[in-house]
């Protein structure tokens, strides 16, 4: 219709490429605009029809007299014209603006769900590289020709209880992989042991669902064996020995 710039169409057309919403609005616009432009057709007066006519009519008929047409006065007809016209731009407008807010609303809304998203998988990959950072320092600990590896055995209790402490007793930490030991009620937990010159030092507690994955336990310097029981949930100041289920020594002389 001429209402936008070259640059306007060419942007337009571009977005109608990317969003297929769009096209169908431009075609339900096109519909709209061409019912608009049928029903607010403007009609020739009737008498203008008949004046054709008899003007056909008379030029058929060479023998006849030539008679001046007369001037059918088409102002009012020039009017209505006019108002349809105006009244199907000023639609058309009101329907160009209405596409255009809708572009730049959508435009808003998909740069606010990209930053959303960029910054949902910043934290992601920080979270995620905190995670292998960890891994790697608990892999290195494990590796290190340092550690001392002390296989735990099952006692009477649980004979087929098993885990594996790593301790470096340079750095003193600790760390601890359940190969085997059973489900416990959900007000139960494993506690690990240091066993220091007969006296045992909490290591702290963890659950049988961590089995084959490596457990930071609290630090200790020192340590002849170590042992893992049952207690209440949440651990115990001391152990219940006769819940004992796995029992290592460190063969270290201290």
């Amino acid at each position: 219709m001429g209402l936008a710039s070259e640059s306007e169409r060419a942007e337009f057309e571009r977005y109608c490429a990317q969003y297929p919403e769009l096209v169908a609005a431009r075609r339900k616009f096109e519909d709209k605009l061409e019912a608009y432009a049928a029903e607010n057709a403007v009609s020739p007066p009737p008498e203008v029809k008949v004046k054709v006519l008899e003007a056909v009519g008379k030029e058929s008929r060479s023998a006849a007299p030539s008679i001046p047409p007369k001037i059918i006065n088409m102002e009012n007809s020039k009017s209505s014209s006019s108002s349809g016209v105006l009244k199907f731009m000023a639609a058309a407008s009101i329907i160009l603006l209405a596409v255009m807010v809708y572009l730049y609303y959508q435009g808003q809304q998909q740069n606010k769900d990209l930053a959303d998203t960029n910054q949902r998988l910043i934290v992601k990959a920080a979270e995620t590289q905190n995670t292998l950072d960890k891994i790697i320092g608990e892999q290195k600990v494990v590796s290190d020709s340092n550690t001392l590896v002390v296989n735990m055995v099952g006692t009477k209790v649980a004979p087929k209880s098993s885990a594996n402490v790593y301790w470096d007793s340079a750095s003193s930490k600790v760390y601890l992989v359940v190969k085997n030991m059973p489900q416990l009620p959900s007000d139960q937990q494993y506690q690990l042991w240091a066993l220091i010159d007969g006296k045992p030092k909490d290591l702290g507690v963890f659950d049988a669902r961590d089995q084959n994955v490596i457990l930071q336990m609290k630090n200790t310097q020192k340590a002849q064996a170590f042992a893992i029981t049952i207690e209440k949930k949440g651990g115990s100041p001391s152990p219940t020995l006769e819940k004992m289920q796995s029992l290592g020594k460190t063969m270290v002389t201290q």
